[in-house]
C-alpha cells in the first residue's frame, strides 16, 4: 500500500510547488511572468518583403545585417521589448520569400513607426575630435588603431560607404603592420574614386581617428597609422574574431541593404488587446471546467482523477510558457485550449480499456495494467502524430502559426505525462484491491449499473 501511495504524494507535493510558482510570478514586473504578443497586448506589426534577388553571395549574412540595422533603428525609437526577427516562406507555391517581422509593444502610430524604420541606412566615414582627455576606440586602419570614449566630435567627410566596394575578415600573418600574427583584421577595398578620397583623407589626418558611422552610432574608430593609397586599408586592434565579423557585415551591408518593401501593418490598440486576452482565459477556463465536468459525471472516479491531473497539466504547460519563454498570442492561446481535449483524449482511450477489464471478472489492479498497456499503442501514435504536426507547422508557418504550434506542441507533451504517468500514479493510489459494493459503480461510466461489473476480491498484497 505504502509503495502505491508514496508516488501520488510525491506528485502531489511537486504539483504543489509548480502551482506556487505559477501563482507567485504573476506580477507584471516578474522575470517569469507571461509575455503576451500584440494581439493581446496592443501595438503595431510591420512586414517587410526583403529583395534578396541581387545578392550573389552570403544571403543570409545580408539578412542577418538587414535585421540588425532595422534592429537598431527600432531600439532609437524608444520601444519596449520589440521584436525583429526574419520569416522564409514555404517554397511549396513556388520562389521563397524572405520577410522582416517588426513587433511594436505599445506603439500604435503606424506612420512614425514606419517612417523611422524605413529609412535607408546611412554609412559614412568622419573624422574624430575627441573631448578633453577622451578617445574613441576601435581598431587600426593599415596601421590605424581603435579606441573610444566620451562624447567626441564628428566631422563629415566626403567619404561614404557609396565609395566602399566591400569589405572582409583575415587573419594576421605578423607580416603586415599592426597585425598580430593570427589576430583578426578587417580589409576595405574602395573602388577608384573612393581610394582616392581614402588616401587624401588619411593623408591629411595622420594619427587621428576616423570613425566609421552606421546610422549615427560608431562602429568603429580607428586611429591613421599613415597615408593609405591602392584603396585598401587595413583595421587592426583588439577585437575579437566575431567583433571582426560583426564590423565586415555591417560594412558590407549597411550602406546598401537589402531592399525592402512594406507588405503588410497591423496595429491593436491595447484596449481591444485587453478584451483579446481577457476572452482567451475565459475560453481556456471554460473549456476546463466543461471537459472536467463531463469526465467526472460520466468516468465518475476515474473522472475525477483525470481532472486532477488535468489541473497538474495545465500547471506544467502554464510554467512552461512562462520559463521559456514563450510570447503568448491568441493563436496560442487556441492551441493550448486544444490540447486540453487532447489531454483528456488518452484518459478516454485508457478507462475504456480499464472498464473491459473489469466486466470480464479481473480485479481493479490487473485491470489498470492490462488497459494502460493496451490503450498505450493508439496513445503513443495518436501523440506521435500531433507532435509531428506541430513541428511541420512551426517550421513552415508564419509568426501566428508557429504560436499555435509551439504550445500546442508544449501541451502535446504535457498531456502524454498527465495521461500515462499521473493518472496512473493517482489510480494505483486510490483504488481498491477489492472491486465490491459501491466500487462497482464508482469504476464504471456512463449508464452502467454496478451490475456491469461483476464482485471480484483481489489477494492481499
Amino acid at each position: 500500500m505504502i509503495r502505491r501511495i508514496a508516488p501520488a504524494v510525491l506528485v502531489l507535493v511537486l504539483a504543489g510547488l509548480l502551482g506556487w510558482f505559477v501563482l507567485s510570478t504573476n506580477a507584471p514586473k516578474s522575470h517569469f511572468s507571461v509575455k503576451t504578443g500584440l494581439d493581446l497586448s496592443g501595438g503595431t506589426e510591420l512586414i517587410y518583403q526583403a529583395d534578396t534577388s541581387k545578392v550573389t553571395a552570403d544571403k543570409q549574412g545580408a539578412l542577418e545585417s538587414l535585421r540588425d540595422v532595422i534592429d537598431r533603428r527600432v531600439n532609437l525609437f524608444g520601444v519596449a521589448e520589440p521584436l525583429v526577427q526574419l520569416e522564409h516562406s514555404s517554397a511549396v507555391a513556388g520562389q521563397q520569400e524572405d520577410r522582416l517581422l517588426v513587433e511594436l509593444p505599445g506603439v500604435t502610430d503606424v506612420k512614425a513607426a514606419v517612417d523611422a524604420i524605413g529609412k535607408t541606412p546611412v554609412l559614412t566615414f568622419a573624422l574624430v575630435q575627441p573631448a578633453a582627455s577622451s578617445s574613441v576606440s576601435v581598431g587600426q586602419i593599415a596601421g590605424v588603431t581603435a579606441s573610444t570614449s566620451a562624447q567626441p566630435t564628428l566631422i563629415p567627410t566626403a567619404l561614404t560607404g557609396a565609395y566602399l566596394k566591400n569589405a572582409e575578415l583575415q587573419f594576421g600573418t605578423g607580416n603586415s603592420a599592426g597585425a598580430v600574427a593570427g589576430s583578426p583584421m578587417v580589409l576595405l577595398h574602395f573602388n577608384d574614386q573612393g581610394a582616392k578620397l581614402f588616401e587624401q583623407l588619411t593623408a591629411q589626418n595622420v594619427g587621428k581617428q576616423i570613425a566609421i558611422v552606421l546610422d549615427g552610432n560608431v562602429i568603429s574608430a580607428p586611429v591613421v597609422q599613415e597615408a593609405i593609397p591602392g584603396g585598401t586599408a587595413q583595421i587592426t586592434g583588439t577585437f575579437t574574431a566575431n567583433d571582426a565579423k560583426t564590423l565586415v557585415q555591417n560594412l558590407n551591408f549597411g550602406a546598401l541593404p537589402v531592399p525592402i518593401a512594406l507588405e503588410s501593418s497591423n496595429t491593436v490598440g491595447p484596449t481591444l488587446g485587453g478584451v483579446a486576452y481577457k476572452d482567451g482565459l475565459n475560453a481556456s477556463l471554460i473549456g476546463f471546467a466543461l471537459v472536467a465536468l463531463f469526465m467526472i459525471l460520466w468516468y465518475r472516479v476515474p473522472g475525477f482523477i483525470a481532472s486532477v491531473a488535468l489541473v497538474i497539466y495545465v500547471l506544467i504547460t502554464i510554467a512552461v510558457i512562462k520559463v521559456v519563454p514563450i510570447t503568448l498570442t491568441a493563436s496560442g492561446i487556441a492551441g493550448f485550449i486544444l490540447s486540453i481535449g487532447m489531454a483528456v483524449d488518452a484518459n478516454v482511450l485508457i478507462f475504456e480499456r480499464f472498464k473491459e477489464e473489469l466486466k470480464t471478472g479481473k480485479g481493479a489492479h490487473e485491470a489498470l495494467t492490462i488497459g494502460f498497456g493496451r490503450a498505450w499503442p493508439a496513445i503513443r501514435d495518436g501523440h506521435l502524430t500531433m507532435l509531428i504536426s506541430a513541428v511541420i507547422l512551426f517550421w513552415l508557418g508564419t509568426s501566428i502559426v508557429q504560436g499555435f504550434a509551439l504550445v500546442f506542441g508544449f501541451g502535446v507533451i504535457a498531456s502524454l505525462i498527465s495521461a500515462v504517468f499521473i493518472s496512473r500514479v493517482f489510480m494505483l493510489a486510490v483504488l481498491p484491491n477489492d472491486v465490491k459494493g459501491a466500487w462497482r459503480w464508482l469504476l464504471g461510466s456512463g449508464f452502467m449499473t454496478a451490475k456491469s461489473i461483476p464482485s471480484v476480491s483481489e489477494p492481499k498484497s
